[in-house]
């Protein structure tokens, strides 16, 4: 199955990817970060499945979420009557839960199930055995016990079950995570269940201000982004899985089920600005836990816990989704050194003090040591936004961020009356600000540049106007702007930056997909020039490119029409979230975060 081809479930802790057989392929417990009991995704169906889905032939399949909702449903034809799949998790916070549900609609239907538990990412076969309250499969710290309706049976391995169901019955099948060295949780009413899951996720959907012309797409985007947050800590993974693919058979394969920095104050615009305070004061709150301590000991991503993401190693067991391969785990980008994350944080700090969010003189203790720390690194070269692998370079998004540290700074002490020493905190402004539009701008083409003494493009530098450096009127970013679209566009989507000549930086094999978020802030850009035809049209297409359940991955292959990279990607939908908003102009997070007024956001708390 394509990566669009893929539901997600989730209870506010973990999350499952279901395709349109019926098969769930991926699912790590008891955390989004945990090891994977279920790794066919990027496997074979060796490494750990379960299926539920009619024998023999299909006649047509359906698949779509409950309105306003995170309910999967797939309703499956065949020559003798249909039914209706219902795959959901209960975001109660208290145990990890999978429940599935096969409803009758019409005629009778035989079904088949098959389980395959495979713990350690696919690799540790455990031991099922029955006990009393069901099957328990168990290796380790880890134990998950399916309880069923339907009698079962062992068959190479593997739990299966042969099953009838016609019109107005149904089967119910459960599968509880557990530690080991303790008792299953008691059995729940999958019924009971599932209608509490329904008025828990449309009591949230209802808190949704957002009133737009999109309000659909927009909506399911914030579901997305709140079924991809750790609810104990307030955490935002970056998507489900690791290894999905940036280009099919290719290595470009991360894992991403950690939370990044970086997206910190796009995220608490998204939460804002469609309501949901709450989340965004969780999601703040995280940011400060993440971080605390010395600047130099900061990571640039953190576990779901607010724990250090371990370090990066590859599986080879796992054949790699496509045969893409290395599967990894961990993630080495978090012990490098990104500049530009010191303006994002100081960024998200200043705008939940805006809010209201959070607001102490250890706060601004700890915001001077970001800004002293700034000041005295920011002629040392970086590994970029795009977490090269190559040597440090002085690239100038980073540079563009340590003026936005040290504007935020500035703006904090003029309005909230806090200690600093504004007049030097200017100097150094204004220098860094002289040095980029120097250092970073060739001259030969009118165009700002991906790194100091580049001629190359970068799409990176589309924030420029949207945090507030450039106007994006000014002919020097007007340039930038229409020299991305003419040079690293294609069929309408833009890329990161041509990693045909970018081997030097990244170190890796050219070939990846269009990077969604960039053509999105490329729809900001375009509102803030006052192109909306052009803005609107660009958005209209990108919506185009959601799955069938209004899911996106983190990129998009144009030539081959399909979704590429982790899956559900958050920054993708919190892209989209935004340049929504920006264009129904309900509100304006890109004139906002780039005018440093946040009037609005505090009107709106208020």
């Amino acid at each position: 199955m394509r990566i669009e081809d893929l539901g997600f479930i989730g209870d506010l802790h973990t999350g499952a990817l279901i395709d349109r057989r019926g098969t769930m392929t991926w699912l790590c417990l008891p955390r989004f970060d945990s090891p994977a009991c279920f790794a066919s995704l990027v496997g074979t169906a060796d490494n750990g499945f379960w299926s539920l889905a009619p024998r023999g032939r299909v006649k047509a399949r359906r698949q779509r979420y409950r309105p306003e909702t995170l309910i999967l449903e797939t309703e499956f034809d065949t020559a003798h009557g249909s039914v209706r799949l219902t795959d959901f998790m209960h975001p109660d916070g208290k145990r990890r839960d999978v429940l599935r549900r096969v409803e009758g609609l019409r005629g009778r239907v035989r079904l088949e199930m098959r389980l395959r538990v495979r713990f350690n990412y696919g690799e540790t076969v455990p031991w099922v055995h029955r006990v009393k309250e069901g099957l328990a499969a168990v290796a380790g710290a880890d134990a998950v016990l399916l309880r069923c309706d339907v009698p079962t049976e062992g068959r190479n391995l593997t739990t299966c079950a042969t099953f009838e169901v016609r019109a107005g019955e149904s089967r119910s099948f459960t599968l509880s995570w557990y530690p080991s060295h303790e008792k299953p949780p008691p059995p729940l009413s999958v019924r009971a269940s599932l209608a509490s899951t329904a008025r828990h996720w449309r009591k949230w959907s209802a808190r949704c201000t957002y009133r737009g012309p999109w309000r659909d797409a927009v909506l399911r985007s914030l579901i997305t982004l709140k079924a991809l947050t750790y609810r104990p800590t307030g955490g935002i993974m970056a998507a489900a899985t690791t290894s999905l693919p940036e280009k099919i058979g290719g290595t470009r394969n991360w894992d991403y089920r950690y939370c990044w920095l970086r997206d910190a104050t796009f995220t608490l615009y998204a939460l804002m600005h469609a309501g949901y305070t709450k989340e965004a004061e969780a999601w703040s709150g995280w940011l400060l836990r993440a971080f605390a301590g010395a600047p130099t000991q900061m990571h640039m991503l953190y576990g779901a816990n607010s724990g250090h993401v371990p370090l990066e190693t590859e599986l080879p067991h796992l054949a790699g989704y496509e045969k893409s391969r290395p599967v990894r785990v961990g993630n080495a980008a978090a012990r490098q050194f990104q500049f530009d994350i010191y303006g994002e944080l100081m960024d998200a700090l200043h705008l939940s003090r805006e809010m209201g969010l959070h607001s102490s003189d250890d706060l601004w203790r700890v915001q001077r040591h970001l800004v002293e720390f700034v000041i005295q690194n920011r002629h040392e070269p970086d590994q970029g936004i795009w977490e090269f692998r190559g040597p440090r370079r002085h690239f100038t998004y980073s540079k563009v961020m340590g003026w936005v540290a040290l504007d935020r700074a500035i703006q904090s002490v003029e309005r909230f009356r806090l200690d600093g020493p504004v007049a030097h905190w200017r100097r150094v402004r204004a220098q860094i600000h002289a040095d980029v539009c120097r250092r970073g701008f060739d001259r030969r083409q009118g165009v700002f540049t991906q790194y100091y003494g580049s001629s190359q493009l970068d799409a990176s530098l589309l924030l420029m106007p949207l945090v507030g450096f450039l106007p994006a009127t000014d002919p020097r970013m007007r340039r930038t702007i229409e020299k991305i679209q003419t040079e690293l566009m294609s069929d309408g989507l833009v890329y990161r930056y041509n990693p045909e000549r970018a081997h030097a930086t990244d170190r890796l094999p050219p070939g990846e997909g269009a990077f969604l978020p960039c053509s999105f802030w490329l729809v900001d850009c375009l509102c803030l020039l006052n192109r909306r035809d052009e803005a609107r049209e660009l958005f209209e297409k990108l919506l185009k490119l959601r799955s069938p359940l209004g899911l996106l991955a983190e990129e998009y292959d144009p030539p081959a029409r399909r979704q590429l990279g982790n899956f559900p990607q958050a920054i993708s939908h919190v892209a989209l979230i935004n340049s929504a908003q920006n264009l129904s102009e309900q509100s304006m997070p890109a004139r906002e975060r780039g005018a440093g007024s946040q009037s609005s956001v505090r009107a709106r708390r208020r």
